[in-house]
């Protein structure tokens, strides 16, 4: 008897000390969410459901320990209630249980459901035996389906927000270059002043200049209305053939220059 009891000392002890473990886990947790969210972070919210899964699971441990006796088995009776505050009772309970009387024992020692949550669990087992094996099959797969279509949904949603961000990230220019063209077209930063040797004007290279052209088609006016008609016609025609010859010697807008000068009024 007294290696029982010894026994069931050495469980209760080992299983408080569990508990208490698990208790200050999930205070902290619970600290964390009201006064610590707006830096809270998802791997610190996943280590901490990892530690209180861990200490589930080793509670199962040594509630399944071969060790550990049967706590359904054992029968607790209260022995005095008093409606008076106990203190050992309030530092034990942490403050939750100031008295043990007549209202908070059948709460307390309850090894039953309460009578409304017990109802609840009987009609939702006299539901479920209703359904048939076809209707509950048919409602499975059908809630299966939903879930594997949100699951899609999320997925893809992921992997667009992943891609959207690495589109994001890209960078499809150079700063330099970009720099460098705003600061030539702001300020002419870069550019050249360069001008090709020999022009007189904003001329091509190699060509002659207006006053070059101007100055010899003085010349031919001169020499068309000192002449005859008839070498003036001869004249013109030359002129003509040979801008037709060479290409690039005087512009067509100094041909109809020459054409007017030389029909002159008081020429008969």
């Amino acid at each position: 008897m007294q290696r029982e009891e010894k026994q069931l000392e050495a469980s209760l002890d080992a299983l408080l000390s569990q508990v208490a473990d698990l208790k200050n886990s999930l205070g902290s947790f619970i600290y964390k969410l009201e006064n610590e969210y707006d830096r809270l972070t998802w791997p610190s919210v996943l280590d901490s459901f990892a530690l209180l899964s861990g200490q589930l699971n080793t509670l199962n441990k040594v509630l399944k320990h071969e060790k550990t006796p049967l706590f359904r088995n054992q029968v607790i009776i209260p022995l005095v209630l008093s409606p008076d505050r106990d203190e050992d009772l309030m530092r034990q309970t942490e403050g939750r249980v100031p008295v043990f009387s007549h209202e908070v024992v059948p709460d307390h020692l309850r090894t039953k459901p309460d009578p409304e949550v017990e109802e609840q669990e009987k009609q939702l087992t006299t539901d479920a035996a209703r359904i048939g094996a076809d209707a509950a099959q048919k409602q499975i797969q059908s809630l299966n389906k939903m879930c594997s279509n949100l699951l899609e949904k999320i997925s893809k949603e992921e992997r667009e927000s992943e891609s959207g961000g690495l589109r994001q990230n890209k960078q499809t220019f150079n700063p330099t270059d970009t720099n460098a063209l705003v600061a030539a077209v702001a300020f002419g930063k870069g550019l050249s002043n360069w001008r090709p040797s020999g022009s007189s004007g904003p001329g091509q290279p190699g060509q002659p200049g207006a006053g070059t052209i101007l100055a010899g088609a003085s010349g031919l006016q001169q020499v068309q209305m000192t002449g005859a008609p008839g070498q003036q016609q001869s004249m013109l025609s030359g002129v003509q053939m040979g801008q037709a010859g060479q290409p690039g010697k005087m512009p067509s807008g100094i041909k109809t220059n020459i054409k007017s000068a030389s029909m002159h009024p008081y020429q008969r």
